[in-house]
């Protein structure tokens, strides 16, 4: 290969990894500025469906409709307990897992849509006290 074609095929490259570069740089720094937020927050048409998801995947250990005794498995108590980062907490509990709690994780198990589901259920039940 002659150095002029070397030449052009490194300048290639370079541009090609500044690009990729900077473009995921822009992206990750855009998602991490951009406040988490439910997509269906609001929606009362899908309250029931989300009761219905929770029961089916969550009720086993937060109990049925999220009414649960023992106050940590709680779900009802997300907002007094966590004030605005409840939905931070839920989302990165539910992808995560609290595997020390018993808490599976989700993150591969359930889509994105239904968790989004099950979240506006339980923004419906939240206790005032």
């Amino acid at each position: 290969m002659s150095v002029k074609c070397r030449f052009v095929v490194s300048r290639a490259a370079l541009m090609a990894a500044a690009f990729l570069l900077f473009a995921g740089g822009g992206a990750a720094a855009e998602a991490s500025s951009d406040a988490l937020k439910n997509p269906y927050e609001g929606r009362q048409d899908l309250v029931a469906e989300g009761a219905s998801l929770f029961n089916q995947y969550c009720s086993h250990c937060h109990g049925p409709l999220a009414i649960q005794g023992e106050r940590p498995r709680d779900l009802r108590r997300l907002k007094i307990r966590y004030g605005d980062d409840a939905i931070d907490l839920f989302w990165t509990t539910i992808n995560n897992g609290r595997l020390d709690k018993g808490m599976p994780v989700w993150k591969d198990a359930i889509s994105d849509d239904i968790k989004w589901r099950i979240y506006t259920f339980l923004q419906s039940v939240q206790s005032q006290r």
